[in-house]
């Protein structure tokens, strides 16, 4: 591998700027503006024509799901269209006529292309025929698919241990993709399955797991309606889901509260213009947010633990804050945890969150007589040291106010890409289940491995040690939604293979391993076609709702081959017909496929008829009040401890936060609109008083370094942007700021990337 890739890796933050254009952050939300940019973004990639029949069809009962996030479609569609601003994006990116061929290979060298921003890759346009990178080439050349097949079949048979290979999986594959993908990985022998939920909501997971028995919330999108509280903390749904903004708006039309709880103030959380009535697009709109505690980065224990202790003074006094008959019939530790807040100094929790006091006791006035309580989160509490403890504290207040098992109440962790709680449920995981073993057993006749893999901190280690030599990604962009970017680039040029099955050129791409292999897949929007009948494939949202999927547009190429197609292309290949499952059979007959999942899998057997029109709901034990699977057969309360950063003088903490034109790695565009930046994403959110500390301006350019253990990590050229942003906070976007983040520091318990808390320091840039 040419040893210039790995300057290109470094060379990244070092372009020229692309001409930043300030303006004041946004007061609002949508409104007519996000009609606009959204079909300006279709129209452009897809013309008008098309653009508008493929919107109407996204995300309505007999259409497609959106590509984009995975929050849940209402029970009555909107025929004026149900997606959103972000949704329309990743359509037109998804959808666009571009095409990455023979052709623009042989034009591009692998270094060129490496040396572009993750948006002019993300530009270049759909992939449409397999691809392979040669040992000591520099250019990718097509290849026929039985030649793609047969070269992972080689090398897979050539690994001394089924361990050395890593079988990666992104949020965007299907159930049925995803179910088949990981027996595969387990009829090869290996539970390295590392997928994109250890990157985001894996802290989630765990801290549910252990409190309430299920690693997925408890609410459904119509318990917003009945929500007489909904705190959304350490999210920001304008960007990252802004169909969440109309459920808040209905919230807040039926009498509901909402308490923002974030370190930036966010347009979308202030107010919300919904472009599908008049009053959104001539007037206001509704303001969402009644009370915004803007707490410091990772202090949310310190601010909920506060706000718990002032509860529990007021319960002791008139015994009827805290919902006591909820707690003696469903919890375990009540009496502990009150014991734990009775010590706690309000001084230090004050201090230690940086909200003013006279705000938090309006909260703990506000939720003191409520109990239809729905707590939101996202990245801003799981991308943590303490990502776990941040997640069984949000329990803690709402086992206190038997805010669970009701309509109006419950956990809503909310999941960012479309079936990434899908991909878990059916089976991508690194760790050991008796269960889904015994079961894989009595449906196909062989034995999964019964020994732990490997997740994605610690597959990246393997790569970088030479322990794992095969790397194979199901969708997403490893490279660039990875922490600790170097490291995990060179991670993968240190494997003889690495595989990508993907619909559109990214970065992964062009970091590989010796030999590389692009595998073209068709997308959501895709018809999906056998013999002349059109198959659909099916997701699970954000609340638990399995429903169908059904592409509307023909594909780009002839050459391109469903995901459930090419896994069984690859397990074929390496089995050659000598295995109990019928790996062809189940990759091209998705009935047969679901009627074998619905077997091993516990809430899928009459998959096939239920998922149709809205769907279903899977099982949901917390829903339930059904805690039998826990000690004591109780939901359990927390004992958390405060975070720890022991910050050295001008150090910071750093959060990388999305911009408005990107969702995950894909960059749509270089606006930031509602915190008003525009053609420009390396910028850094600093407050104006750490600024006269470093004696900076607007506009000044700044490198940022992180230290951990002695090695120093830095990303170069930034502006420094003034912002509402606590004092002793930072914020820039990523993958841009994915390199500071080290990848020996993550989340106890669920090993989530700290990119939400990376202590940084700032030096001039010459």
């Amino acid at each position: 591998m040419p040893s210039s890739f790995r300057k290109n890796i470094q060379a990244q933050s070092n372009q020229e700027f692309t001409g930043i254009d300030l303006k004041k952050p946004a007061l609002y939300a949508a409104g007519f503006t996000a009609v606009k940019v959204a079909l300006q973004h279709t129209f452009k990639e897809m013309g008008v024509i098309k653009s508008l029949q493929t919107l109407s069809h996204m995300n309505q009962k007999d259409g497609f799901d959106c590509p984009g996030c995975a929050w849940p479609d209402p029970q009555n569609r909107s025929k004026l269209g149900e997606y959103c601003e972000n949704g329309a994006k990743a359509l037109a990116e998804e959808a666009t006529s571009k095409k990455v061929d023979n052709a623009f290979f042989s034009n591009y060298s692998i270094q060129e292309i490496s040396s572009w921003s993750d948006y002019k890759i993300g530009q270049s346009g759909r992939l449409s025929a397999p691809m392979i990178l040669r040992p000591d080439s520099n250019h990718y050349e097509e290849c026929t698919w039985e030649e793609a097949f047969r070269t992972i079949s080689d090398h897979l048979h050539a690994l001394d241990h089924p361990d050395q290979a890593i079988f990666y999986t992104s949020g965007r594959s299907s159930n049925e993709a995803a179910f088949l993908y990981g027996l595969f990985a387990r009829a090869f022998g290996t539970n390295n399955m590392p997928d994109c939920s250890n990157m985001c909501h894996e802290s989630s997971g765990v801290g549910l797991s252990e409190t309430l028995g299920i690693g997925k919330g408890s609410v459904k999108l119509e318990d917003f309606d009945k929500a007489e509280v909904v705190m959304v903390i350490g999210q920001n749904p304008g960007t990252n889901h802004p169909r969440m903004l109309s459920a808040l708006e209905k919230c807040k039309r039926n009498g509901g509260k909402i308490i923002t709880v974030n370190p930036l103030q966010e347009a979308g959380l202030i107010r919300f213009r919904n472009p599908q009535e008049v009053a959104g697009i001539l007037l206001n709109g509704v303001g969402l947010t009644d009370i915004y505690l803007q707490v410091k980065i990772n202090q949310d224990v310190a601010l909920l633990k506060l706000i718990e202790k002032k509860l529990a003074a007021l319960d002791k006094v008139s015994g009827k804050v805290f919902d006591h008959e909820f707690i003696g019939k469903y919890t375990a530790g009540y009496e502990s945890l009150i014991e734990h807040l009775h010590a706690q100094s309000e001084q230090e929790l004050l201090e230690l969150c940086g909200i003013e006091e006279k705000l938090i006791d309006e909260a703990v006035a506000l939720l003191a007589k409520k109990s239809k309580i729905i707590i939101c989160w996202a990245m801003g509490l799981t991308q943590h040291k303490n990502g776990v403890e941040n997640i069984k504290e949000c329990v803690n207040l709402l086992l206190l106010k038997g805010s669970l098992g009701k309509p109006g109440a419950g956990t809503c962790p909310v999941r960012g890409h479309s079936n990434v709680q899908g991909d878990r449920t059916v089976g991508i995981m690194h760790f050991v289940s008796k269960e889904l073993n015994t079961a894989i057993k009595n449906t196909f006749g062989f034995d999964a491995p019964e020994h732990a893999g490997v997740d994605v901190v610690k597959a990246i280690p393997a790569m970088h040690e030479g322990k794992a030599k095969v790397f194979i990604g199901l969708g997403g962009n490893f490279v660039s939604a990875a922490s600790d970017t170097e490291y995990t680039a060179k991670a993968l040029q240190n494997c003889d293979l690495s595989v990508q099955i993907s619909t559109k050129l990214n970065r992964s791409h062009v970091i590989t391993g010796k030999t590389a292999l692009i595998l073209p897949t068709l997308g959501r929007s895709d018809k999906d076609m056998k013999d002349g009948e059109q198959r659909h494939f099916t997701v699970e949202n954000s609340m638990g709702a399995v429903h169908q999927s059904k592409g509307f547009l023909t594909p780009i190429s002839d050459d391109i081959k469903s995901e459930p197609e090419i896994v069984a292309g690859i397990a074929a290949a390496y089995f050659r017909e000598d295995h109990p499952v019928k790996w062809k059979l189940l990759g091209s007959n998705y009935d047969l496929l679901r009627e074998k999942l619905g077997e091993v899998i516990s809430g899928f057997k009459d998959i096939n008829t239920k998922s149709k029109g809205s769907g279903y709901y899977l099982p949901n034990n917390a829903r339930d009040l059904d805690f039998s699977m826990l000690p004591n057969q109780r939901a359990q309360f927390s004992i958390t401890s405060l975070p720890i950063h022991n910050l050295k003088e001008k150090e910071y903490l750093l959060m990388s936060i999305r911009s408005h034109d990107q969702f995950n790695t894909t960059i749509y565009g270089l606006n930031d609109r509602y915190r008003g930046i525009h053609n420009e994403r390396r910028v850094l959110f600093m407050n104006k008083s750490d600024m006269a500390r470093e004696n900076l301006k607007k506009m000044d350019v700044v490198n940022i370094m992180s230290n951990y253990e002695g090695q120093e990590r830095k990303v170069f050229q930034f502006l420094v942007i003034p912002y509402q942003i606590p004092p002793g906070n930072l914020a820039a976007y990523f993958p841009e700021t994915n390199p500071l983040v080290p990848i020996h520091e993550f989340a106890d318990k669920s090993n989530t990337p700290i990119s939400k808390s990376v202590r940084v320091s700032l030096e001039k840039a010459i």
